[in-house]
């Protein structure tokens, strides 16, 4: 059996579909799993024991160009089942002309109605659906019942950059969007009262580095490392993955804490994890602010700037997060 998954969206999303890779190859042992993801996402899948190959979509330059291209390599494979996560046009137009014997997606795709199974998608905010469920709903018939924890798998040489003379707490302060990010003012308040035993490496992509270099800077402890940048993203997992501690906005590092079963504290500003996006890590702590406030949430993925001018959603007592972690 030949599959292709299909998920071009961020990293995050990326890591939140592997539990499919993961039930197929469980279900089917001797089935040949592929993997579409954008460009700049593909290290994820170094080494990975159940990935055979990893194909690419360059979207950024010569977009449509890429997608002709894309398709015709897409077809040549003769895939048995095309399974795609998302739920956009371009994905559901690689799925319709896959030439695959069987197409499943969702039906929220505005080309469903061309694949073979299309599957209902909802996100609610009931405590009990994760989008790893949603997900494994796409391949429920073919690989049955079973929630399944999203998995990485860093090698021995990305093991390599993890400390081992001393211990250490992950903070990964950004996101891409304004609203899911806690401020820079509270990040500095919370590393300056994380005890003189814990080292402290700041984590992320090269975007993030003037941020964590901003927040070095304006620390009063000689303790923090900026790491952004400068790890590949299975070296940031296998840096999660020893952590004393992680904290991370509703943000990828999340779900790469989750992928590893390390220790978590996800801290929730503008976004709620009833969406279906929290931490699945045994060690998993979600915080909220205590307000009561009518404008959260104010949308799935969060805003460029709080719409209301207040940021309200972001007062978060950091002694609270220091505590309720264990850290303190």
């Amino acid at each position: 059996m030949k599959i292709l998954i299909i998920q071009t969206a961020f990293i995050g999303d990326v890591v939140l579909a592997t539990p499919l890779i993961e039930k197929l190859k469980e279900k089917y042992p001797d089935s040949i799993i592929d993997f579409l993801l954008r460009k700049g996402n593909e290290s994820i899948f170094v080494e990975h024991p159940h990935i055979n190959k990893v194909l690419i979509f360059n979207k950024k330059k010569n977009k449509y160009r890429n997608l002709i291209s894309l398709i015709k390599a897409i077809r040549s494979e003769s895939y048995d089942y095309v399974i795609n996560v998302q739920r956009f046009f371009t994905t559901g137009l690689i799925t319709s002309l896959s030439g695959a014997k069987v197409k499943i997606g969702f039906d929220k795709n505005p080309l469903s109605f061309m694949f073979t199974h299309k599957i209902g998608h909802k996100i609610s905010e009931s405590k009990d659906i994760h989008e790893v469920d949603r997900n494994l709903s796409l391949i429920k018939n073919i690989a049955g019942n079973g929630f399944q924890n999203p998995k990485l798998y860093p090698s021995k040489n990305d093991e390599k950059v993890v400390p081992t003379t001393y211990d250490y707490i992950c903070i990964a302060p950004a996101s891409v969007w304004f609203t899911k990010q806690f401020p820079l003012t509270k990040w500095c308040e919370l590393i300056n009262k994380i005890p003189q035993r814990y080292n402290i490496h700041l984590i992320g992509s090269p975007d993030d580095i003037d941020l964590c270099e901003q927040i070095q800077k304006s620390t009063n402890v000689n303790r923090v490392k900026v790491s952004a940048g400068k790890l590949t993203i299975l070296e940031s997992v296998a840096l999660i993955k020893h952590a004393k501690m992680t904290f991370t906005n509703d943000s990828a590092p999340l779900h790469f804490a989750s992928a590893v079963n390390a220790p978590i504290t996800a801290i929730y500003c503008s976004t709620i994890p009833e969406f279906g996006f929290g931490p699945l890590s045994e060690h998993a702590l979600v915080i909220e602010t205590e307000e009561k406030l009518s404008c959260r949430p104010c949308g799935l993925h969060g805003k460029r700037a709080c719409p209301l001018q207040h940021f309200k959603c972001s007062n978060i007592n950091v002694e609270k997060i220091l505590t309720k972690s264990g850290i303190i």
